[in-house]
């Protein structure tokens, strides 16, 4: 009986989300529907990612990263714990849209501080809110390329990605995905050190991208001939044991007129005989139609054709998700900033009769906020404040987007 006490992996694991009565944190038994992840093809769809990473990693940072072939393994919340290090940061990027499921990076502590001290050409820059932000730009423009990459197979219209939420804390209080899933190591190097860059693919997700690169088709072709085979053997006897006299009966068709024998009957591909009980079908015609038997799911060996509804590429801008978090590249430009007292009209007789001590009236009432603009466009709200002898504003009020784009008319 135990004591009361609370064991490491009771711990790691109520952190993570999952009970330890097997209930995760919304009610739902752990585990799931198995899922058959092909290593090989998800490892071309992950080596087809390693030449853009590079490029977008330099044209980020500056630097000249390497990097070698990606490394795909199928794995547990255990097995990738004892890959990590004790504290890392993680960005949270699940899939949105064209295809649901858990995603998710992780970075070695160093390696985020080199990125951080790289893009904003700092030596030792602070790990805060702003690093975090430029650590989410590194992985929303990796998955700009993941979806241009997956958008080229059609399988995924409107694929897209919620934003990405990077945080660092232990690593046991990871959310990392349910049951089995895929993880993409992609070794990067520079200047002779190498870091490590993991992407979890949930279970799912990481199923259907590999299906989408040719992953499980030999699987299915042996399954599908083996209930080919299986099939033909089961139509030579027809249902219920009843003997077969002379019947002529491709591919489909039951008769269920219970114990009957049906007598020199042609029946292709048909719709099922629902006369009654006991009532024999003598040489009736049934042309093809909807397959109906008692007790029956069996596809009776048909060669049924593999149809599948046309895709068609996505429509909206490759490059879209990859732009959103270029704002790091701009951070350095320079922008005016203005402090607007207030403003009046004029005739020009008035303006020629300005001298010293005129007064000119504003329309500002004294006490009301000045406005703040930017490229002489207003952004904000404020109040005059002074400062070791220094005139300042003190922002008060941020313009609501509405606002500002009607003080653009």
């Amino acid at each position: 009986m135990s004591d009361g006490a609370i064991s490491q992996d009771e711990i790691d694991a109520l952190l993570s989300g999952v009970a330890v009565d097997g209930l995760n944190a919304s009610g739902h038994v752990a585990g799931g529907p198995s899922v058959h992840i092909d290593t090989e093809a998800l490892s071309k769809f992950a080596g087809n990612l390693k030449d853009p990473l590079v490029e977008k990693l330099n044209g980020m940072t500056g630097a000249e990263f390497s990097a070698s072939d990606p490394q795909v393994e199928v794995v547990d919340r255990d097995g990738v714990l004892a890959k990590i290090p004790e504290v890392v940061v993680s960005v949270i990027h699940d899939y949105s849209a064209g295809m649901m499921g858990e995603h998710m990076y992780i970075l070695a502590p160093e390696f985020a501080q080199k990125l951080v001290n790289l893009i904003t050409k700092e030596e030792n820059a602070d790990f805060d809110d702003m690093a975090l932000s430029c650590i989410s730009d590194v992985v929303q423009n990796h998955s700009g390329s993941e979806i241009q990459e997956l958008d080229k197979t059609g399988k995924f219209p409107g694929l897209a990605c919620n934003v990405p939420e990077a945080a660092s804390n232990p690593k046991a209080m990871l959310r990392l995905p349910q049951n089995q899933f895929a993880i993409v190591t992609y070794p990067l190097t520079l200047e002779g050190q190498t870091y490590n860059l993991w992407e979890c693919i949930g279970g799912e997700p990481a199923e259907q991208i590999s299906n989408a690169y040719g992953g499980g088709t030999a699987e299915l072709e042996s399954l599908g001939a083996a209930d080919g085979s299986a099939g033909m053997d089961q139509m030579q006897q027809p249902m219920g044991g009843m003997p077969n006299m002379g019947m002529q009966q491709p591919m489909a068709g039951m008769n269920p007129m219970g114990g009957m024998p049906n007598m020199g009957m042609q029946q292709p591909m048909g719709a099922m005989n629902q006369m009654g009980y006991g009532m024999p079908n003598m040489g009736m015609q049934q042309p093809m139609g909807a397959m109906m038997g008692f007790g029956m799911g069996q596809n009776m060996g048909m060669n049924v054709p593999n149809v599948q509804s046309l895709q068609y590429p996505s429509l909206q801008g490759a490059n879209a998700s990859g732009e959103q978090g270029n704002i790091s590249l701009i951070m350095d430009v320079q922008m005016e900033m203005t402090v607007e007292l207030g403003r009046t009209k004029k005739q020009i007789k008035d303006i020629l009769g300005m001298g010293e001590g005129t007064i000119i009236e504003l329309d500002k009432l004294a006490g009301e906020p000045v406005d703040i603009l930017v490229n002489h466009k207003p952004i904000a709200k404020g109040e005059v404040v002074v400062i070791d002898e220094n005139f300042g504003v003190r922002v008060t009020e941020i313009l609501s987007p509405l606002e500002r784009v009607s003080d653009l008319h």
